[in-house]
Formats: C-alpha cells, structure tokens, sequence
C-alpha cells in the first residue's frame, strides 16, 4: 500500500507549468528522493506534498487520506528545513516539544517523545541548551528531533544538509540513514547532491523541467538511465558522450562510426543505416590500454589528482573534451598521448530523441 500517492499533479503560475502532471507512489517506509537540477520543481512538489503550497490540478493522498484541502498540521507531515527553523529564546527541550502543545498531546506523552527522540539523535545532554550555543550540526539534528516527535505519516526533508561543512554532511548523512532503519519511516528527502541521493534512497526521483524522468533503485538509474538527461545527470564526473552514426549492418551487427572515438560494432536489433546515435561511456569504465569494444584517444590537458584516484581531462581528436578515472599512482602526465577503452557491457547507447537503446 502507498503511504503517499501523488496523481496526475499540476502547478501552474500563470502562463508558466512549474509541475506537470506528476505521478508517483511511495510506499509505507520507504525512503525516496527527489533530485534534479536547480528550478526542476522538486521544492515546488515538498511543498505541494506537505501543504505550503496548492494544487492547480491532481490529487494527493497520504495514509490513504486524500489531503488536497487540508492544512499542513492535518496532513499528517512533519517537514525538516534547510534553515532549522528553530526559536532562537527556547532551549532544545522545548523546541522539539512546542508543536505538540496544540495538537492535543499530554505533557506526560510529550516528555516521553522528546526522551525517545534525544536517546535516537545523541541529544540528552542539550535539552536545556538554546540554538545559539549548538552547532549546526546538533541544530539540524534537533530539527530533526522536532519532527520524530510529530510521529508524522511521512517526514519531508528540504536539503537538510545544505548548511553543513563536508565533514558534518558526512555524519549528519550517516545518523539520517540509521534513524530511518529505527524508526521505518516513510521519508521524502529533496537534494541537489548526488552522493546524498546514491547514499540514502531507497529509489531515487530525478526531474527535469516540471516532470519526472526516471524513478528507480540508485544503481538502476546509474547503470541503466532512461535517456541521456538522467544518463548525464547522475554520476560525478558526468558521464562521457559521443555523437555517432550507424554505417552499416550486416549479420546481426551494426557498425557505429563517429568522430572522437574507433568505429566499432553493435548487435543490430533495432539499429538501421544512417540512424544517428549517442554513446555513454562513465569516467571510470574507461581505462588504459588497447583491447575493448570501445576505443577513444588524446592529449591529456589536466589532471585532478584526488588520492584514491585521478581525473584525467583528455582532448579528443575532434577538439572536444572527455574525462576519465584513473586508479592508483600512476597517474597520466599532462601532455601525454594515451588510448582509453571500455568493455561492451560499459558502453551506453541512445537514440536520435535522447532514449536509451537495450543493446
């Protein structure tokens, strides 16, 4: 059974569709997020999903409860903000126990749920402290601690890291993982960050321009995308393209030329003479050396030595640029001519509209 269930959704501003028709069901516990890039409408469709915003058109139901008309406190949410959102003259205690007094709950309950929720988020000692004298990081997880307390249908997450150093991304990221594994909560979490969207979800949403692209499991949309928006989109670097053409067929193979890489042949299925062609390949299914189905040359023009691995930024002989990871110490010099190949399982195919070709 869907915990959320969004059908056929619209927003509209004026002339402008920000949301257009969005459909998608999230089932009880499960944790999705929603990623695209910046004006997509992923804030739009939280917003839309906890109340904030209406509806122009569609429906949402949560818990089986459609919540098209009600206000936020009734919708069952508990919403967790880039900003912490927290009342600088209350300590912690009191701001993870603020919301409840107007929704009915005991004082005797409400204590209970802010002791089970500081022994969770590691806040027991700082109940008595006020947001001024905590970090982001125990912000964010008091933020987080207001929401547990909610006992909410569905937590809402918008970019709740964003505010954070790298080091505390890490840990906060790490500590939203295991609450999730304690409480079994439904979770729809909104992020610009790939690494946070691969590391947390349950099944990813990526958007683009108002619609959904692709919805499925981190690794099904990294090794198997839709078409080339979610091809280019998930993965850091981004994947590799090449313009190619189809140029002949015969027994069951196509032969795929194109400029910046080695002719080199596909099963032919649903291929034809003259179709025009897109290949992917990802920075690190590239490697050194001069036997695999796919084969691309050039100079080397930077390195970005990382440690654990190198990127290495490589012109093409059609002037164009391509990246590709290089494991270990031996790193490739600026200046020097080398040849990278890649297995047919690695090599991604699309078609003239952007759509993925199951070769």
């Amino acid at each position: 059974m869907s915990n959320l269930r969004i059908d056929h959704l619209y927003k509209r501003y004026g002339a402008a569709t920000v949301l257009d028709d969005i459909n998608l069901g999230i089932k009880t516990g499960e944790f999705v997020v929603l990623v695209g890039p910046s004006g997509c409408g992923k804030s739009t469709l939280l917003r839309m999903i906890a109340g904030l915003d209406g509806a122009s058109g569609g429906d949402i139901h949560i818990a089986g409860k459609l919540v098209n008309n009600l206000a936020p406190a009734e919708r069952g949410i508990a919403m967790v903000f880039q900003s912490y959102a927290l009342y600088p003259h209350m300590n912690v205690r009191k701001n993870m126990t603020f919301g409840l007094k107007f929704t009915g709950v005991a004082p005797a309950e409400r204590e209970k749920r802010v002791a089970e929720a500081a022994r969770m988020l590691r806040l027991e000692e700082l109940l008595e402290r006020y947001p001024r004298d905590l970090s982001g990081g125990q912000r964010q997880r008091v933020a987080i601690g207001r929401a547990i307390v909610r006992e909410p249908a569905v937590f809402l997450f918008d970019e709740p890291l964003s505010n954070l150093d790298a080091a505390l991304r890490v840990s906060t990221r790490v500590e939203i993982a295991n609450l999730h594994r304690l409480l079994k909560a439904t979770i729809v979490y909104v992020t610009h960050d790939q690494v946070e969207a691969m590391t947390l979800a349950d099944r990813i949403v990526v958007m683009n321009k108002g619609r959904i692209e692709q919805v499925g499991k981190p690794l099904d949309l990294y090794y198997a995308p839709a078409n080339l928006f979610v091809a280019g989109f998930i993965g850091s670097p981004a994947m590799n393209f090449f313009a190619a053409k189809v140029e002949s067929v015969a027994g069951g193979r196509a032969r795929v030329t194109g400029a910046g890489f080695r002719s080199f042949d596909l099963p032919a299925a649903s291929l034809n003479v003259g179709d025009t062609l897109t290949i992917g390949v990802r920075p690190e299914h590239l490697s050194r050396g001069t036997n695999g189905a796919f084969a691309v040359e050039g100079i080397v023009e930077l390195v970005e030595r990382l440690g654990e691995a190198s990127f290495a930024h490589i012109r093409r002989p059609d002037d164009k640029l391509f990246v590709a990871e290089v494991r270990g110490r031996e790193a490739p010099a600026v200046g020097e001519k080398t040849t990278l190949v890649a297995a047919a399982q690695d090599v991604q195919v699309f078609d003239a509209a952007g759509l993925r070709i199951s070769i």
